[in-house]
């Protein structure tokens, strides 16, 4: 499915084109997931846990703040550059919550989950004397991950502008949120 809304685009991703690539039939796709985005909302939810798992990785390696900005950068560089399907996926997710309540309550749980993840992984950093939190390690989060969101669809629907002065910029503000009022 990630493949294929790509590729197409969640109006051109069809049950039969995406068992058709996987090798399934269209009856186990439609026994398993039931709808188009749940099956969507699915593959979201696994490739976020996947990346979620990597940064924890990451962060864990982290001492400084300068080591914990720079893994986060490497993730938002990673999946604009080796993952772009994601992006679109998840903003599928989105729009297609806008239409089905279902689909809005997976998307807000999903939102949930990850915001609540790295709160955790930037509130333990700060239990190390890595950093210091600008606010509630939930509230920094919402804001990393807004802008995470924000420079993804930068860097992809933009692909010809130098985005170093906005990287910059967003590194700037991450700093801010990470040193507290230092």
């Amino acid at each position: 499915m990630r493949q294929s809304v790509a590729e197409r685009g969640t109006a051109g991703s069809t049950f039969d084109q995406v068992a058709r690539e996987a090798g399934v039939s269209r009856g186990l796709l439609h026994y398993h997931f039931g709808t188009k985005e749940r099956l969507i909302a699915e593959v979201v939810r696994r490739d976020a846990e996947i990346r979620l798992e990597h940064l924890g990785s990451e962060l864990a390696g982290a001492h400084t703040v300068d080591e914990v900005i720079a893994a986060l950068l490497h993730s938002l560089e990673d999946l604009v550059e080796r993952d772009p399907g994601f992006v679109a996926l998840r903003f599928e997710l989105f729009t297609s919550g806008r239409r089905n309540p279902e689909i809005a309550a997976e998307f807000a749980a999903l939102q949930r989950a990850t915001r609540s993840y790295v709160a955790e992984l930037l509130a333990a950093k700060e239990r190390e004397g890595v950093l210091r939190l600008a606010d509630d390690a939930e509230a920094v989060a919402a804001v990393l991950l807004s802008l995470a969101d924000g420079l993804a669809l930068s860097l992809l629907g933009e692909p010809e502008h130098d985005h170093r002065a906005t990287l910059g910029a967003a590194t700037a503000a991450a700093r801010t949120l990470l040193l507290g009022n230092d």
